[in-house]
C-alpha cells in the first residue's frame, strides 16, 4: 500500500518527529465527536480494511523520489521513510458491534511518527464504512422481515467505495449486493434482475422476458415499469405460465406509487395462482420510504436499495477523529471548545443485559461487576492476530450485529428523533483528564498516575 496515501502534514510532522528524535511510543484513539441528529447509534465497521491498510503500508524508490524532488525531504528523512513499516499494536471494537459518540473505534500505539503516518487512511476506512454500516442498519430496522438488496454500487463515490458498501450493508444483514467482484470476495449472494435497455431492446415485454426466463431460469425476477407496470406484471404471468413457471421467480417495481403498484401486482399474480412469485421495489429508497411503505401494508417481499444508502445521503459525514491521547508515559488532552479530547489509552465498558449505558474507562482499569470489555487486541507488532477469511469475518460481523441490535434500547432503535444511551466517563479517567488539563494549562506535563 503506497505510503503516498495520506496527507501531507502527515508525513511533515513523521519527518520532524524523526529529525527530533520523538520516537517513543504514541497512542491515538479514533472516535466520533457526535453522532447525526438522526441517529441514535452506530455500526462498527470497516477493520477488517484497515487491518490490511497498515500491514501493507510502505514507500517504494518512486515515491521517495517524489518527495525529495517536490517537498523537500532531506536525505535523512527520506531514509527513515525507506524502511518505515507499520509495528505497532492496534485494539478495536470488533466490527458488527453497536458504539456511540466518543467511545473508541479504535486505538493505535506504535512509535509516534508511524502512528501519525497511518492516521489519514484509518480514518478513511473506518469514518465510509461506519458511516454506511450505519444508514444501512436503519434501511434494516425499517424493512422488518423482508429482504434487502445493496444496489448502490453504481452510484458509490468511485470504483473502490461499492465494495466497501456491499460489505458493510451485509454486516448489518444485506440478503445479498448487486457488485459482483465484492459478492466474489466477501461470500455475499450476488443478485441481478434486467435494466429498462433490455426491456426495450426486444419487440415487446414478453419477448423480453421470456428471453431473460430461458437463459437464466434460476429465479428470474422481471422488471415491469419500463411502459405500463400492470401490463409489465401481466407480461411476466403470461411468460411464466407459458413456460410452466409457479417460482421461484418475481417482479421488480422501479417508479411510480410504490405501495399501489404492489398491491395490484399482488392481485395479478394471485389471481393467475402465483402466489410464490415475489415482488421486489427499488428507485429512490431509503429508510423512511420503506417505513412508509411498511406502514402501508404493500405486500412487498424485499427492497433494492441503492443511492440512498450508498452515499448515506441523510447523514453523508461522521464527525470523526484520531488524536493524540499519550506520548510516552505521558497522557495529553486537546482543550480547544468543543473538541475537547480525554487523555490516556482507553476502553468501553458495556453492561450485556442492558441496564445502563456504556462507562468510558481507562485500558489499565478492570471491567465493573457485570459489565464486558469492547475494545479487544486485533494487532500486535504490526501484524493482525486472527486471520479469517473474508466471508467468514463478514458472517461473524452480522451475529455480532444481530446480539447488539437486540440489546439496544427502542428509543436508540427508532427512525424518528433517536435517542442513543447515556455514555459515561469513569471516576478514575474523570481524575485523569482533571489533572491533565490542568497541567496543560499552566503549561506543566503530568503522567498517567500523578
Amino acid at each position: 500500500m503506497t505510503g503516498l496515501r495520506t496527507d501531507l502534514y502527515e508525513l511533515r510532522m513523521a519527518a520532524s518527529y524523526l529529525r527530533h528524535d520523538l520516537t517513543a511510543p504514541a497512542t491515538f484513539s479514533l472516535f466520533a465527536r457526535r453522532l447525526p441528529d438522526s441517529r441514535g447509534f452506530l455500526v462498527a465497521a470497516g477493520l477488517d480494511e484497515a487491518l490490511t491498510f497498515l500491514e501493507t503500508f510502505s514507500f517504494d524508490d518512486d515515491e521517495l523520489a517524489y518527495l525529495r524532488d517536490n517537498h523537500g525531504f532531506d536525505e535523512p528523512a527520506l531514509a527513515a521513510l525507506a524502511g518505515l513499516r507499520f509495528t505497532g499494536d492496534v485494539r478495536a471494537v470488533p466490527e458488527g458491534r453497536v458504539v456511540f459518540a466518543d467511545e473508541p473505534l479504535l486505538e493505535v500505539t506504535a512509535p509516534l511518527a508511524e502512528a501519525q503516518l497511518v492516521e489519514t487512511g484509518l480514518l478513511n476506512v473506518i469514518t465510509f464504512q461506519t458511516t454506511i454500516a450505519s444508514k444501512a442498519a436503519r434501511c434494516r430496522l425499517a424493512a422488518g422481515g423482508a429482504e434487502l438488496i445493496d444496489f448502490a454500487f453504481r452510484r458509490t463515490h468511485g470504483l473502490a467505495a461499492g465494495a466497501g458498501v456491499a460489505r458493510a450493508s451485509a454486516i448489518v444483514g444485506f440478503a445479498a449486493t448487486s457488485h459482483v467482484e465484492a459478492a466474489r470476495q466477501y461470500g455475499l449472494r450476488p443478485s441481478g434482475t434486467m435494466a429498462h435497455s433490455y426491456v426495450e431492446a426486444f419487440p415487446d415485454e414478453r419477448a423480453a422476458f421470456r428471453a431473460f426466463a430461458v437463459d437464466f431460469p434460476d429465479n428470474p425476477i422481471f422488471l415491469v415499469d419500463t411502459y405500463d407496470t400492470p401490463a409489465g406484471v401481466q407480461a411476466a404471468v403470461d411468460v411464466l405460465t407459458e413456460l410452466g413457471r409457479s417460482g421461484p421467480a418475481g417482479v421488480r417495481l422501479d417508479s411510480g406509487d410504490l405501495a399501489a403498484l404492489a398491491r395490484q401486482a399482488r392481485t395479478i399474480l394471485d389471481a393467475a395462482g402465483l402466489t410464490q412469485v415475489q415482488i421486489v421495489a427499488s428507485g429512490g429508497l431509503d429508510e423512511d420510504v420503506i417505513a412508509g411503505l411498511v406502514a402501508a401494508g404493500a405486500p412487498i417481499d424485499g427492497y433494492g436499495i441503492g443511492t440512498r444508502m450508498g452515499v448515506s445521503s441523510d447523514a453523508p459525514s461522521l464527525d470523526s477523529a484520531y488524536k493524540l491521547v499519550t506520548y510516552g508515559d505521558r497522557p495529553v488532552v486537546k482543550l480547544s471548545p468543543g473538541k475537547v479530547t480525554l487523555p490516556g489509552a482507553k476502553q468501553v465498558f458495556r453492561d450485556p443485559a442492558g441496564s445502563g449505558g456504556d462507562v468510558i474507562g481507562l485500558h489499565t482499569e478492570p471491567s465493573p461487576p457485570g459489565r464486558e470489555p469492547l475494545l479487544v487486541s486485533v494487532m500486535r507488532g504490526g501484524r493482525r492476530l486472527d486471520t479469517v477469511a473474508a466471508a467468514e469475518a463478514v458472517r461473524v460481523a452480522r451475529d455480532r450485529f444481530e446480539a447488539d441490535l437486540a440489546w439496544l434500547p427502542e428509543s436508540a432503535r427508532r427512525l424518528a428523533e433517536p435517542v442513543p444511551p447515556a455514555v459515561t466517563v469513569s471516576s478514575e479517567l474523570a481524575g485523569l483528564h482533571e489533572r491533565v488539563a490542568a497541567a496543560a494549562r499552566s503549561g506543566r506535563t503530568t503522567t498517567q498516575s500523578g
